[in-house]
């Protein structure tokens, strides 16, 4: 079963779950916001992909944070506990097909997954 990991109003989320259901393609949701990021799962999808991938520093939680919130991003331990305290901070989405994690929305690779 597919999961999709992230936040309901989020546009790469919309799109993700979007693409999905026009593909056949189940699944289930869980949502940052409502739910919480599960700590496991989040020292998951870092070994899948990177702590470095899954922080996202372009958007408007990571601009908001001081200096010093910033800069305890350095290194994974940093990272992951900034983002477990700031679920925005995650890129969007993450999904874990079963067998792989992927983070961000990727059409093409999506179909070669399904």
């Amino acid at each position: 079963m597919i999961t999709v990991y992230g936040i309901a109003n989020c546009d790469s989320v919309k799109k993700a779950r979007a693409w999905l259901a026009a593909h056949g393609q189940a699944h289930t949701f869980h949502d940052f916001k409502k739910q919480g990021v599960p700590p496991e799962a989040l020292a998951r999808w870092a070994q899948a992909s990177s702590w470095e991938t899954l922080l996202n520093r372009r958007g408007t939680t990571w601009r908001a944070l001081d200096a010093d919130s910033q800069a305890g991003a350095a290194d994974a331990a940093g990272a992951l506990w900034l983002m477990q305290a700031h679920p925005s901070l995650i890129k969007r989405p993450v999904v874990d097909w079963g067998n792989a994690i992927t983070v961000g929305f990727d059409a093409p690779d999506w179909a070669r997954r399904v």
